[in-house]
């Protein structure tokens, strides 16, 4: 006993001695000890470094926002005076009021939330059932339907652009309309006797996101797998054994695991058709519903004539963006942290 404790009661006597002369030391002394170092210097030199490249990262990344941000408060006086650059001499809100009041930015807002979020909340749960399905369920074709999954994912969206167009423009499934005849459907927006027009209306991005067949849909069918691959099998084999269904399990047992995976699922698809301007731009005229890509123009009470017109359009349909967006970043604030634990379960990185 006394052999394997003598040892260690040495050895902490040693530091404290150590530790009582260093102390003992002349200021001078120690400091000259402690930094004046080649291993020292060699840290110092590599931490400067790394602070001052994230440093300018940063700056090379938040810089567009900042000045952004900062025309947006601009007077049309300030456009003119050159040595305005980032801090304006004479803020104002002009800017934002005549967005907000004439390019119906509530409006915009409304129906963009009704139409996102109902298509975030279809491509979620569909995109999680999907997945689960090719996870944990081995079937023939499996991997071939996979791999169209995939595919989905590789195809230019604009190589569909007039399929999708003239198909909800001329809506039929299987010719079910044209048998039973347009006139049954005269309460739905007919194009003529044998079809019905969805375009115009929120339909379209319904029965896509529905059928996992939306925008992105191919990549959080991809994530869902690759979350569900590491849930263990035991889990569901265990929730069979006491007599649960397939359904049961999933609902009961595996959705309260995936809370992470599904809120950053609907962020990704709630923000994607948040900003989309490519499937709006294709089932909405004019006519149609207001949405955020409806805001983006010159309200009419603001004069360019009194400045540089290049610049100050720029900066209002740059505060149309911040507009658009700033719903967005108010959602990422309260929610970054599931998204974080959900990119990382999944598996995706880089």
């Amino acid at each position: 006993m006394n052999k394997e404790t003598t040892p260690t009661v040495v050895k902490r006597e040693s530091k404290n001695s150590i530790r009582v002369e260093f102390d003992r030391t002349p200021l001078f002394d120690r400091i000259r000890a402690k930094y004046f170092t080649a291993y020292f210097l060699k840290r110092a030199v590599w931490y400067i470094f790394r602070l001052l490249l994230l440093i300018g990262i940063a700056y090379i990344i938040i810089y567009p926002f900042i000045s952004k941000i900062s025309a947006s408060f601009k007077s049309p006086a300030d456009f003119k005076d050159v040595t305005v650059s980032l801090i304006p001499r004479s803020p104002t809100l002009d800017t934002y009021k005549a967005i907000i009041t004439e390019n119906g930015y509530f409006t915009a807002l409304a129906n963009t939330l009704v139409l996102a979020g109902s298509c975030a909340i279809l491509q979620t749960f569909v995109c999680c059932v999907i997945g689960y399905g090719f996870a944990k369920f081995k079937f023939k074709g499996n991997k071939i339907l996979f791999a169209l999954v995939i595919f989905t994912m590789i195809v230019p969206h604009s190589t569909l652009k007039l399929a999708l167009q003239f198909e909800f423009r001329n809506f039929d499934v299987l010719g079910i309309f044209n048998f039973l005849g347009g006139g049954v459907f005269e309460g739905i927006n007919i194009l003529d006797e044998t079809y019905i027009r969805l375009t115009n209306t929120y339909w379209p991005l319904w029965i896509l996101s529905a059928t996992g067949l939306a925008f992105k849909n191919g990549l959080y069918i991809y994530m869902f797998r690759q979350y569900f691959k590491g849930v263990p099998d035991e889990l569901e084999e265990s929730a069979y054994v006491d007599g649960s269904g397939v359904f049961r399990t999933f609902i009961t047992i595996i959705l309260p695991m995936t809370i992470p995976m599904l809120v950053t699922v609907f962020m990704f698809s709630f923000s994607w058709q948040w900003t989309d301007n490519f499937y709006t731009t294709i089932f909405f005229s004019d006519s149609g519903p207001t949405l955020m890509k409806n805001i983006i123009a010159v309200p009419k009470s603001i004069d360019l004539s009194v400045t540089d017109v290049t610049q100050y359009e720029a900066a209002i349909k740059n505060t149309c963006g911040l507009l658009i967006i700033a719903p967005l970043v108010l959602i990422y604030v309260f929610a970054q942290k599931f998204i974080i634990q959900g990119i990382e379960r999944s598996g995706i990185t880089g």
